[in-house]
């Protein structure tokens, strides 16, 4: 069958799906292995009846990290029980103390053996032998870890947002007196700034990338010196004027700032000066810096840049190069340093000569995840990789973003994705990525790919954004965790235990009608969330009221409301329901939902710009059209 044949098949299938002909299959794997909830075998009572002896102890001196461990596991066994366990040094207490040990103490010795030099970093081991539990990290940063994840697995603790903790109240704390586990992370390097997010939250979430804030009090975190776009900085625009050999030459044989000329020498040269002169500079400990090219596609086109371009067979080979040599120029002053660089844009596809190489230090920063169909499996769907023909779109077209992240893991000791939560362009409307966020992940680990930074989900009160963020930091710790399990728990603590289940239905049903009528993209138009049949839509409408009307807090309704309001403006997108164009007050209809959107915190349905001013509006015309 031809390729236009299977396209075309394809697109009337679309249809038939489009018009409740067929019926899309809500039934959804949201992928991992089947959360066991942690089981008491041989009791051990830390708490009861409000009253503890069981004591927390650390090594003679410990350090900010392990003083934020201690105080955070007094606090939240306060809060469940009531009993706050004193504190103390290992010097303060005996092996035949009830104790929780946390870190490497003395009293190790003679009751448990723990190799720290076989635990991953950020990694711990969780012991119990009915009179001790022992908390310990490869670091500090690994124990408070391990003490965030015995709150949570054991104690029930939760920390679903910034705002929003769950905390169980009981006068009886008891675990298991015979755990021996040794929890590692999937991914070395994470990342996922949610809304409103803070040291704190990060910790408590397991991400260890801030970029800019060093939280050394949570165990510390990555930190940059120069992040994002940098060679505007390392290679100042304004030198394009005395320099014009340093930028980047069009087709046409012009110069153009848009980027710089990565082969010619004398930008390397001028890019260590500065690189030098902002690590000297820096005001943290940071470790990192980063090459950077600014947001377009006009890469240099001069005839040896062009070279390497065919030599290497892609545009990043030149890219690849200089961050090799910029870390050479740096490493012998700055031995401990990692310099990364982003693959982006034109730069995302690897060589495909694979014996280009990148330096042990030298880390590529994959964003090419930007093209790929969220949707439906990633080693399958290649919708957007190309142009957007009618073939592209309804057709199989071979996938190849996947292809491309395994090649750069074999020519890189480490590799990082950069990844998008949400549609840019339509923050406001459903984002059907739920679905494959866990198998993709695991794809990348299993391929080798070792840190995992994401983006967008910072500021953004987008459709399910907050439910988005959790999982994510999840996924990133533990790409086998159970994300049904990990979903309910979410929907119930946030928009409540009566509405949860409704919540989770139209999920699924967004989730399914998307897969079968349309792709999901990081940026794309109105159309991308699918398309609904009449009943399909009805149905919705109902489920919405239910959890509308659900026996719920205030704060649980207002949760609801806010997520509700992405069908609205998705009808009102599609002239649907009270925003049919033949409704003669659908203007009113509309500028309701405007207005209950800000009410509600909404200030973008694009994640470009603000909505404008109501006075800058015309409701006559998409909600769409605001960003």
């Amino acid at each position: 069958m031809s390729a236009f044949l299977k396209a075309t098949v394809a697109f009337i299938e679309v249809i038939l799906y489009i018009t409740g002909v067929f019926t899309a299959d809500t039934t959804i794997n949201y992928g991992g292995n089947e959360y066991v909830a942690q089981k008491i075998s041989a009791p051990m009572e830390i708490v009861e009846n409000g009253a503890s002896d069981f004591v927390i102890v650390t090594e003679e001196n410990p350090d900010a990290t392990t003083k934020t461990a201690v105080n955070e596991l007094q606090t939240y066994i306060e809060k469940i029980s009531g009993a706050k366990l004193k504190a103390v040094t290992e010097n303060e207490v005996t092996a035949e103390d009830k104790a929780i040990i946390l870190g490497e103490t003395k009293l190790e010795k003679g009751i448990v053996e723990i190799n720290r030099k076989k635990i991953a970093t950020d990694g711990f081991k969780i012991i119990s032998d009915g009179k001790h539990l022992f908390i310990s990290g490869a670091d500090s940063r690994g124990t408070l870890y391990g003490v965030y994840t015995f709150l949570e697995e054991y104690l029930g603790v939760r920390w679903f947002t910034p705002e929003l903790e769950v905390v169980p109240e009981n006068e009886d704390i008891l675990i298991d007196g015979k755990i021996n586990r040794t929890v590692e992370p999937s991914f070395s390097i994470r990342r996922n700034d949610c809304r409103g997010t803070n040291d704190a939250h990060r910790a408590r979430t397991k991400m260890n990338v801030s970029f800019w804030q060093e939280a050394k009090d949570y165990g510390g975190a990555l930190t940059y010196v120069l992040w994002d776009v940098t060679l505007d900085k390392l290679v100042p625009d304004d030198l394009i004027t005395e320099h014009p050999d340093y930028f980047a030459t069009t087709a046409e044989g012009t110069k153009t700032r848009d980027h710089v000329c990565l082969s010619n020498p004398d930008v390397l040269k001028i890019a260590v000066k500065n690189a030098r002169k902002a690590i000297l500079e820096c005001e943290t400990d940071a470790k990192y810096i980063h090459i950077g090219q600014k947001d377009n596609t006009n890469y240099c086109k001069c005839k040896k840049c062009e070279e390497l371009y065919e030599k290497y067979g892609s545009v990043s080979a030149p890219t690849i190069l200089f961050t090799n040599a910029f870390a050479d120029a740096l490493d012998d002053e700055f031995p401990d340093f990692t310099f990364t660089f982003y693959a982006y844009n034109e730069t995302d596809r690897p060589p495909t000569d694979l014996s280009l190489k990148c330096n042990d230090n030298v880390v590529p920063v994959l964003c090419g995840l930007h093209k790929a169909c969220r949707s439906h499996p990633l080693t399958e769907c290649g919708s957007k990789d190309g142009n957007e023909t009618f073939e592209n779109l309804f057709g199989s077209p071979e996938p190849t973003i996947h292809k491309d992240f395994e090649n750069w893991t074999k020519i890189a000791k480490r590799t990082y994705i950069y990844d998008y939560t949400i549609n840019f362009i339509n923050t406001a409307q459903f984002f059907s990525n739920l679905e494959y966020m866990q198998s993709t992940m695991k794809y990348m680990h299993d391929i080798g790919i070792t840190g995992y930074i994401y983006n967008c989900g910072d500021g953004h009160i987008a459709a399910f954004n907050e439910l988005r963020n959790y999982l994510l930091c999840k996924i990133q710790w533990d790409v086998n965790c159970d994300v049904e399990y990990h979903i309910m728990d979410f929907l119930k603590a946030y928009y409540g235990e009566e509405a949860a289940p409704y919540i989770k239905q139209i999920i699924d049903i967004q989730t399914a009608q998307t897969k079968v009528s349309a792709h999901a993209f990081d940026f794309d138009w109105h159309y991308q969330a699918g398309f609904y049949p009449m009943n399909v839509a009805v149905a919705l409408d109902g489920l919405w009221e239910k959890a509308l009307t659900a026996d719920i807090t205030e704060e649980q309704l207002f949760n609801v409301e806010t997520a509700n309001l992405s069908w609205e403006y998705y009808k009102a997108n599609q002239f649907l329901d009270k925003y049919t164009i033949l409704n003669p007050f659908r203007h009113k209809r509309i500028e309701e939902l405007y207005d209950s959107m800000l009410e509600h915190g909404i200030t973008k349905v694009s994640g470009f710009q603000e909505i404008p001013p109501k006075d800058e509006i015309n409701f006559m015309q998409r909600p769409y059209n605001w960003g």
